[in-house]
């Protein structure tokens, strides 16, 4: 996650600098994110339970929405680029708002 958070600074800095080669260079690795050692994983899919499949989705649309983004900043593409980070940035909004909490609170102990 801590890799995502600074790919998603890196496509904002790449916006405000009209710098379309970072912003998709960010977006590719937001999309093509590394998967979790297998115990941490194992850890989160059972802490997940019966939400699994609703939290792949959210992996699933966020991967879509970063590629999206990483191809019309690849077109130069000012405007689009912007329609599509915030489209990205509403797939990682509706996760954390489903999972945040409750991953923290479990795995961190944070309220």
């Amino acid at each position: 996650m801590q890799d995502l958070g600074k790919n998603m600074q890196a496509i904002t800095d790449g916006i405000s600098r009209e710098d379309w080669e970072l912003v998709e260079k960010a977006a590719s690795q937001v999309a093509d994110h590394p998967q979790p050692p297998f115990g941490e994983k194992v850890r989160i899919l059972g802490f997940v339970g019966t939400n699994v499949s609703k939290f792949k989705g959210y992996d699933g649309e966020t991967h879509d929405a970063a590629h999206i983004l990483g191809e019309v900043a690849a077109e130069k593409n000012g405007y689009g680029v912007v329609s599509a980070f915030s489209a990205l940035q509403n797939t990682c909004l509706a996760c954390h708002q489903s999972f945040r909490k409750s991953f923290q609170e479990h795995f961190y102990g944070q309220r």
